[in-house]
């Protein structure tokens, strides 16, 4: 099987994000508010746009039918970058040669090197 690429893996979360907006639109054709009342709501909900949490791969595809519901929607290099950063994360500092990783309270010190 062939590796998938950030950017493919862009496209293909915008496309979805596209179909699911084609439903949520077709929905709010046929009953007025539906959009904002019901769908907006539970998107933040499962988002968690409004937690004090850090972003995660898990929230990233509700944040994007977010975006697709404003009124511009999310370009390809944004969402390839976003895709990276989030996959790629920040990569754990190996521990000095010779040395054993500290366990005790002053090894979360972040000051000390």
């Amino acid at each position: 099987m062939a590796e998938i690429t950030t950017q493919q893996m862009a496209q293909l979360m915008i496309g979805v994000a596209r179909s699911q907006l084609a439903l949520i639109d077709s929905i709010e054709n046929s009953k007025a508010g539906f959009k904002f009342t019901h769908v907006r709501p539970t998107l933040e909900t499962a988002s968690r746009i409004r937690s004090n949490h850090a972003e995660t791969l898990a929230d990233f595809p509700s944040r994007l039918l977010l975006q697709m519901l404003g009124r511009n929607s999310p370009d390809l290099e944004r969402v390839a970058h976003e895709l990276e950063t989030l996959c790629g994360g920040i990569s754990p500092v190996p521990p000095r040669e010779g040395t054993a990783p500290d366990t005790d309270a002053a090894s979360l010190d972040m000051t000390q090197n």
